[in-house]
């Protein structure tokens, strides 16, 4: 007589997991570099978390890597922020000038 027990089942990683996760540290690591490409690789680890979400909502027992996922969209929001942030800084630095930028009293008056 066979006793039913519960089998292990194997758990799979989702697709993109990986990818998320590493796009996510290069969008804070290309931050820098104009705002560009943090931007860029942020948005792209953005659309590939979307997708792997809804492979995950589907079947959530199947597969063992969504805290990959959830740090990767977190990275990739903190790396479009600051890579916004500084894209609009140099739009700033660039319409209003080198004597504006580097006077702190201007910016202070401006503000105020």
């Amino acid at each position: 007589m066979k006793f039913l027990t519960k089998e292990k089942v194997r758990k799979s990683r989702l697709p993109y997991g990986t990818a998320v996760l590493v796009l996510g540290i290069s969008s804070i690591a290309l931050c820098c570099c104009y705002g560009l490409p943090g931007i860029m690789t942020g948005t792209i680890a953005l659309i590939l978390y979307w997708r792997d979400k809804k492979i995950y909502d589907k079947d959530r027992q199947r597969y063992d890597n969504f805290e990959n996922l959830k740090t990767g969209k977190t990275l990739s929001i903190i790396g479009i922020s600051i890579s916004s942030l500084y894209l609009l800084y140099l739009i700033f630095a660039a319409i209003a000038g080198k004597d504006v930028v580097s006077d702190p009293t201007f910016i202070w008056d401006w503000i105020v």
